[in-house]
């Protein structure tokens, strides 16, 4: 396919993989083919170097159409099955040359191709042509002559129009050109180079497959890490030079290759499984206890019964044969946001073909212990390792493998790891240990301030959950409780937790045999709110009386305050009862009015007029009453008011 192979590749988690093809040549030209959907990283990325003498010139690629559109207006279609005919039909009214059998030749313009019945044999179909003025070798026939030959005598077509030549060769090259590849030419000047070519192209993102290998008495596990990737390339790689890249690069597709058309972003719906491995992160050590966490030993008899026991005489696996069988040559190389693993060895990989190849071997220091989170995983702990990722190189987070003592005793999903940084590893359930939940929440009040016309009340808002765990082992049991954290809650009433990790506390509770023990945590946090002095009762503050929030002295102020309200209270009544009453009168006088207005001033009428009027005097005097206690009432509102205002002065200072 190509005079240029891959000689270096290097794959990254997110989908893509950068490829260096490098080579010694001699032309004026290179080609390469991709496939459609890896054109916009090519055209992104493509870099083209010649390391000799040589330069490059251009680069040409195929324009985004199809097939048929690409062959639009061509004058030569040929079939899959009638190619010869197809041609003849194409080259009707063309100049050609007929190469018959016993060496003869006819050369003219070509009329067409008669063809006969599907029943009667193809050979006897007749080709036409008009003869001319000069025709082939052994010939002798005159000018403007028809020529019919049976389709049997025809052994080649020779095509005398460049037109139609160019034709023909544009259409095999495009029948060559698969709809779903590309064909990329890199243009040469004349002569030797030493070219390079890289790119970033799609590729299936790398896995990792790790072994632990752990002895009840060892105080190292041996880790084993195999990356894992496929050649999906349309070409075998030999003896290329191979990295993998551990971290999360930026990386997007941009469309350079068709018209621009936005398109959002694709988002699958997430697959959940019953049997979801558990993990754990890893805890936050404080400073002082980051050498003794290191120091600290293995406790293998707390996970001794987790392993079924094996044969006395069957072979087991050790940690010296494992590391020996698949010796690792790989060096690590940070690159800031990411780490990268160079292959020692030169990898071969056929086309379609996948491949594993040895990334990781190292001793790591661990020690055996049970967690248990009961939103990862209810009612019992796990067995888990806890190690420090003294390999010096960073771990992609990937599926591993636990054997102790030579046996499968569980999986787990190994976090990704920085170098020197502590991970835990999950691998089997402790059925032994049952563990119940309980909790509840309340609220208690912490103490009481006074701040201007308002109460401030600062209470505890508590919640707490209980940790009920029971042993039926006949062995002690150490277990770490997993407890999350809040950033606005603190712990109170509980026991100091032996470690944190971002997201949890965790506590140590020792089982005895067949025995059980409960764990309570506790936690708060301070909430206030302000409540108007005026709205308490005489009960509420004989309760914060006798609970001790407030003082004598200030209970008495207190109730004082209160019976000024109720005071003030009693005067805004009044003056509410007043308007009542001045409208009463405001109604009579209404009515009077209008009864005066239809009597006259002489006679009966006149002596009631003579009352109506009387009336409206009284009435007058009756607001004017009104108006002086009105008045009066405003008077020992403000007054009031003036004494509140100065109580809560004096209960402020």
């Amino acid at each position: 396919m190509t005079n240029l192979p891959i000689t270096r590749m290097t794959l990254y988690k997110h989908g893509v993989g950068y490829f260096e093809r490098r080579a010694r040549l001699e032309g004026e030209e290179v080609s390469l083919s991709f496939r459609v959907e890896e054109m916009n990283d090519l055209l992104k990325s493509l870099t083209v170097i010649d390391w000799g003498e040589g330069q490059v010139l251009g680069i040409d690629y195929a324009t985004p159409q199809s097939r048929e559109e690409r062959l639009a207006g061509n004058s030569i279609r040929l079939g899959d099955t009638r190619s010869l005919r197809d041609l003849l039909a194409g080259l009707r009214g063309r100049n050609i040359r007929l190469l018959l059998d016993q060496e003869e030749a006819l050369a003219g313009t070509l009329l067409g191709l008669d063809e006969l019945p599907e029943e009667q044999p193809l050979g006897d179909s007749l080709v036409s042509l008009l003869l001319s003025e000069s025709p082939g070798a052994g010939t002798s026939v005159e000018s403007d002559e028809v020529r019919a030959v049976p389709l049997k005598r025809l052994h080649g077509v020779e095509i005398l129009s460049e037109q139609a030549a160019g034709d023909l060769r544009f259409f095999l090259q495009t029948a060559l050109s698969q709809d779903d590849f590309r064909q990329v030419t890199i243009r040469l000047s004349p002569g030797d180079h030493d070219l390079s070519v890289g790119y970033v192209a799609p590729a299936p993102t790398w896995r990792v497959s790790y072994r632990l290998v752990a002895g009840p008495e060892a105080e190292e596990a041996l880790l084993l890490g195999w990356g894992i990737f496929d050649n999906r390339l349309e070409e075998d790689l030999e003896e290329i030079s191979l990295s993998l890249v551990a971290g999360m690069p930026i990386s997007f597709i941009y469309d350079l290759y068709t018209p621009f058309t936005p398109e959002r972003p694709e988002v699958e719906e997430e697959a959940r499984v019953a049997a979801a491995p558990v993990d754990f992160a890893g805890a936050v050590p404080e400073a002082e206890e980051v050498e003794d966490r290191r120091l600290r030993a293995a406790r293998p008899q707390e996970m001794a019964a987790m392993a079924a026991p094996a044969p006395a005489a069957r072979r087991r696996m050790s940690r010296k044969e494992l590391r020996e069988a698949a010796p690792v040559t790989t060096s690590g190389e940070d690159l800031g946001e990411l780490f990268q693993y160079n292959i020692g060895t030169p990898v071969t990989v056929g086309r379609g073909h996948s491949a594993m190849v040895p990334i990781v071997s190292g001793d790591l220091a661990y020690h055996k212990e049970l967690l248990y989170n009961g939103a990862k995983l209810p009612t019992h702990p796990v067995a888990s390792l806890r190690l420090d990722n003294t390999s010096g190189l960073t771990l992609e987070r990937g599926p591993v493998t636990v054997i102790e003592d030579g046996d499968y005793v569980g999986e787990a999903i190994l976090p990704f790891t920085a170098a020197g940084a502590e991970f835990l590893v999950p691998y089997a359930v402790e059925l032994n240990v049952r563990v119940r939940e309980e909790g509840g929440s309340r609220r208690e009040i912490r103490g009481l301030s006074i701040s201007g016309a308002y109460l401030v009340v600062e209470e505890w808002d508590i919640r707490w959950r209980e940790y009920q765990l029971n042993n039926s082992a006949g062995r002690s049991l150490s277990i770490l409780v997993e407890h999350p954290r809040s950033a606005r809650y603190d712990l109170f009433d509980t026991p100091e937790p032996a470690e944190k990790s971002d997201e949890h506390f965790r506590f140590a509770v020792e089982l005895p045999a067949r025995g059980e023990r409960t764990l309570r945590v506790g936690e708060r946090r301070l909430l206030s709110r302000r409540e108007q002095l005026e709205r308490q009762s005489y009960v509420q503050l004989s309760h914060y009386l006798r609970d001790g929030l407030l003082d004598p002295d200030t209970h008495a102020r207190l109730e004082e305050l209160l019976r000024l309200w109720e005071q003030i209270q009693e005067q805004q009544r009044r003056l509410q009862e007043i308007e009542q009453e001045r409208q009463k009168v405001y109604q009579m006088q209404k009515q009077i009015q209008g009864n005066m207005g239809a009597l006259s001033q002489t006679g009966r009428e006149g002596t009631l007029r003579t009352r109506y009027v009387n009336q409206l005097e009284e009435s007058e005097e009756q607001l004017q009453a009104l108006a002086r206690e009105e008045e009066a009432v405003q008077e020992e509102i403000e007054r009031l008011e003036a004494e509140v205002k100065e109580r809560i002065r004096r209960l402020n200072q």
